[in-house]
């Protein structure tokens, strides 16, 4: 056992993954309301109060599943919206909630069928634009629809494909989005004819880096993300008429990936970029005194989380590496912050791990940011020292899924969790990680598998040379593409990792291509440029070598699979024929299908379930602390278990 592990009180998992007391703020355009989301009967369902009257918060959805998703306050006056979908299977559905009554109103009840809302506008306050594929499940059409009655009109039936449109601020489409070529794309614009018309080429080393954000409110300037010609994504507006391009903002170390605003011209007010940690810059002189104002109340890194029409009030959330989520309303006339709710009040207090910021060297000189929590009772680093443990501790080594995405620095339920169990955690930005240049981001094509994988061992490797890591007691643990990469660490290098723990990955990239959704057609091409391409024979032959089913016999470390059964990213089948081929070749394997979940859990009795199969599992070949886990919580899941568990527990009648 570690040494410390005593000194630490053990904080019950549900702090970390039960429903938080409040999460999720939105203000009315109008400031009058402010929304979260909140449990009721232990589902996150949607909260309403008048900003001058918080202790009056009322609750308008009594969803018993999975819950709404986030509020979204129409331009109205009268209606909110959300999202919603059946049991993880991503067809989400856009719902109206009257705010007066608590009447809803599905504005897209078909079945089968994935919707989302693509544009509110103040100056077409009784509509949206809705995305459908109700005709094409491949592809969107683009529909006006009244918030009050649900009266659709199509405005744009999608016969070409396009991936996106952006509308101008009186909902007309102006440019639209179409993959082409070996995965690159082409915007096009709505001519004087109303025709589309090529306009700005993104090539394929773009497609992931490039994206349109909005139009000014008059119509006549794009505001985007653009890596075109560069290596990190800039702030850039482009003049629709000339087509000249104006690099408005820029870090040459990390990708532009946020802005603040205009309530009136649009026109972005400040911007976000983050190496290690997480910015926001003014880019208009009128604001930099708000922005200095919330970064000297000293409250953690913070982002917008929704603004007035006016600007004078905004909810941020702020966040730090030892204090979860909390929300503020920013009052620019006082330039003073009101504290809303805390995410977790029961974390309060707690003794929580700190996140070091470290930067490793794989074995080719990329340089990869990466985050490190120790248990508490551990570190004794100074703040700006290198991380140092007394003597090496068991490691998870935490894999994010994606992999276009990444880790970033700020309090993180998951490590946090692990680390008061008494492990080291480290959570590694591999190429083929966003956010660090399109340079580091293609560094992954064709790399599942391979430098990918690469950069995890190297990653390990790193903890163990620095005294951090015990190296016969390393687990790897990670969802989606995090956990591929967890099948693929124990079939490349079996010795290695002591377990591991995969959460909704593919076992088979072959099929895992043949099942994609369909409406990732308008992707597709870019999909197999990270992937790899199965139409040529030396393409199959080498998704087939990465794939970790075919090499199911070299595992030798003991194994845990989590799945949703209505995942329809990466197919419950992926799970199943894994566990078939370890069975088959008599590797020990926990398989846990979870029957009303998707890609990931949406209700927190099945996170909590996994995450206690999870810890007595890792206690069992790590040798952490454990809070045990008992019949009733697998009961009030929706759990089903095959193989060995290592607790005895029982499934669900």
């Amino acid at each position: 056992m570690t040494p410390g592990f005593d000194e630490t009180p053990l904080i019950p998992r549900a702090y970390f993954f039960g429903n938080p007391a409040r999460r999720r703020p939105a203000i009315s355009p109008d400031g009058r309301w402010i929304a979260w989301l909140a449990p009721v009967d232990g589902v996150a369902n949607i909260w309403i109060a008048a900003r001058d009257r918080l202790e009056d918060a009322r609750p308008l959805t009594f969803d018993k599943g999975r819950g709404p998703g986030a509020p979204m306050f129409a331009h109205d006056g009268r209606h909110m919206l959300f999202l919603k979908d059946e049991d993880g299977d991503e067809n989400s559905h856009v719902y109206a909630l009257e705010i007066d009554t608590g009447a809803i109103r599905d504005l897209t009840p078909l079945a089968g069928v994935r919707c989302g809302v693509m544009a509110a506008s103040r100056l077409v306050p009784d509509s949206i634009l809705v995305r459908i594929n109700d005709r094409d499940r491949r592809f969107h059409d683009i529909y006006s629809v009244e918030v009050a009655t649900g009266r659709r009109t199509l405005i744009e039936q999608n016969d070409e494909g396009y991936a996106a449109y952006w509308a101008d601020s009186r909902h007309e489409l102006r440019l639209a989005r179409l993959s082409r070529g070996e995965g690159g794309a082409v915007v096009r614009r709505r001519d004087e004819s109303g025709a589309w018309v090529d306009w700005l080429d993104i090539p394929a080393d773009d497609v992931n880096t490039t994206s349109l954000s909005h139009l000014n409110a008059a119509g006549r300037t794009l505001y985007l993300y653009d890596s075109r010609g560069r290596d990190t994504a800039a702030l850039a507006a482009i003049d629709l008429a000339s087509g000249q391009t104006t690099v408005l903002a820029e870090d040459p170390r990390a990708d532009i990936d946020g802005m603040l605003v205009d309530g009136d011209t649009f026109a972005p007010i400040a911007w976000a970029s983050g190496y290690e940690r997480r910015r926001y810059h003014a880019l208009d002189p009128r604001f930099a005194a708000d922005i200095a104002a919330i970064d000297r109340a000293d409250v953690g890194d913070w982002s917008p989380a929704s603004l007035t029409n006016d600007l004078s009030a905004w909810i941020i959330t702020t966040q730090s590496d030892t204090q979860p989520g909390v929300a503020w309303i920013y009052d620019r006339v006082t330039r003073r912050l009101e504290k809303l709710f805390e995410t977790r009040p029961e974390l309060e207090g707690a003794r929580l791990a700190r996140v070091h910021p470290v930067r490793i060297t794989a074995r080719d000189g990329l340089e990869m940011v990466a985050y490190l929590s120790l248990p508490p009772a551990s570190d004794t680093t100074a703040e700006a020292a290198v991380p140092q443990v007394a003597s090496p501790l068991p490691l998870v080594l935490v894999v994010h899924g994606g992999p276009a995405t990444r880790d970033h620095f700020g309090f993180d339920p998951e490590a946090q969790w692990l680390a008061n169990r008494g492990y080291a955690v480290l959570k590694v930005n591999y190429r083929g990680s966003l956010g660090f240049g399109k340079a580091f981001l293609s560094a992954g094509n064709g790399q599942w598998g391979l430098a990918m994988s690469d950069d995890l061992d190297d990653a390990a490797g790193w903890a163990i040379a620095a005294g951090i890591a015990d190296p016969a007691r390393i687990g790897i643990t990670g969802g989606s593409y995090g956990g591929y990469a967890v099948l693929a660490a124990l079939t490349r290098t079996p010795d290695k990792y002591a377990c591991g723990v995969d959460l909704v990955g593919p076992s088979n990239l072959e099929t895992l291509i043949d099942t994609i959704p369909p409406y990732w057609a308008v992707i597709r091409k870019a999909f197999l440029r990270s992937v790899g391409d199965p139409s040529t024979p030396e393409g199959l032959a080498s998704l087939r070598a990465r794939s970790p089913l075919y090499r199911a016999a070299a595992i030798r470390s003991p194994l845990l699979i989590g799945h949703g059964a209505n995942d329809p990213r990466v197919k419950q089948a992926e799970a199943d024929q894994m566990v078939a081929a370890m069975q088959a070749n008599d590797v020990p394997v926990t398989y846990a299908l979870f029957s009303d979940e998707g890609h990931g859990f949406g209700r927190p009795v099945n996170a909590i379930c996994f995450a206690g199969l999870e810890e007595g599992f890792l206690a069992v070949h790590l040798g952490g602390r454990e809070e045990a886990l008992g019949p009733d919580t697998i009961a009030a899941s929706s759990v089903s278990l095959v193989g060995p568990t290592d607790r005895p527990i029982r499934a669900p009648a």
